[in-house]
């Protein structure tokens, strides 16, 4: 490892300069790769990853993910009031499990966007396998080269690697959205009513379970049944609303957890998963090639949160007024 001090200025130049080209050819490749991984063949061949444990970690992320919300807007603030090494950390944390979809969706951005080749015998289930990746490329040779110690390059390589693990976990978050938006359907056309989450659409379903049993069970026959109850609804138990959101949240695992299939051919028509891609590229370049002031922010989060409140409240507003 060359120290900058002993390196040539003209070298460090030259290193920048081809760094920004790889860059630029990185981003000229972008809708290439939208189109074979993002569009309905390609998502459903990266979606086939989620047959397995995925059902099982797309519930334990959807609880993880107010805490990872919690610590990026702790690293903004750190960061902003100067305490940079805090900030650094904070935003540095692995908060979210790794899915499999997510592996896949790194191990295609490393290899086939940045084509960058991987360690001899590793794969996507390999945590270090990106950073060894950035560490061995040919392309950053002279930029790892130029920093000043070894340490400082393997930070930014873990830099790096962790960018990549954060826009791949933005997956997880719009899969979140995208299931909210399917019980907002669901609970307009069944029910008249606004459910953003499976909260707040257990009462009505639970209730819709209950008045189906009432009448079924009418001692005078189900015409009769349904008239009556018509009339003089029932309400659902404690223990049935209890029932209905578990096994709703079930569901909602499986659904959030090929959610993708859905909601990546939209993302690629609104030009979603394209400005994604170039706002990680500007990340990787500002790492290897600038400061690495820069760190990649998955916003998707916030937003998904944000269904998440408005869940509660409608709870919160119907309980109340029940």
């Amino acid at each position: 490892m060359v120290s900058s001090s002993d390196t040539p200025t003209t070298t460090d130049g030259i290193a920048a300069v081809e760094g920004k080209r790889y860059f630029d050819i990185c981003r000229a490749k972008v809708d290439e790769f939208v189109a074979v991984h993002f569009a309905l063949p390609g998502t459903v061949r990266l979606h086939s990853a989620a047959l397995g444990l995925d059902i099982l970690r797309t519930p334990i992320n959807v609880i993880l993910s107010p805490l990872l919300v919690l610590t990026r807007i702790l690293a903004f603030i750190f960061r902003q009031i100067g305490l940079t090494v805090l900030a650094n950390w904070l935003a540095g944390l692995r908060i979210m499990l790794r899915t499999a979809v997510s592996r896949k969706v790194e191990l295609c951005i490393v290899t086939d966007l940045l084509e960058l080749p991987l360690p001899r015998g590793a794969n996507g289930n390999d945590p270090d396998a990106l950073s060894h990746a950035v560490l061995a490329a040919p392309q950053f040779r002279e930029l790892i080269r130029s920093r000043e110690s070894v340490a400082d390059a393997q930070a930014v390589s873990r830099r790096v690697s962790h960018a990549l693990s954060e826009y791949a976990g933005t997956r997880s978050a719009v899969a979140e959205m995208t299931t909210a938006l399917f019980t907002l359907a669901v609970g307009a056309l069944v029910f008249r009513a606004l459910t953003p989450g499976m909260m707040s659409m257990a009462p009505s379903v639970a209730e819709a379970v209950a008045q189906t049993t009432a009448i079924s069970e009418f001692l005078l026959g189900q015409t009769i049944g349904g008239m009556w109850y018509n009339v003089f609804p029932t309400g659902a138990s404690s223990w049935l609303i209890a029932t209905i959101v578990a096994l709703l949240v079930m569901i909602a695992s499986v659904f959030t957890a090929f959610a993708g299939v859905l909601a990546d051919p939209m993302q690629i028509r609104l030009g979603i998963h394209r400005r994604r891609l170039l706002r990680l590229i500007d990340t990787l370049e500002v790492e290897l090639c600038g400061p690495g002031d820069k760190p990649f922010t998955a916003r998707e989060h916030f937003f998904a949160r944000g269904f998440d409140l408005w869940d509660a409240g409608a709870s919160a507003v119907r309980f109340f007024r029940n």
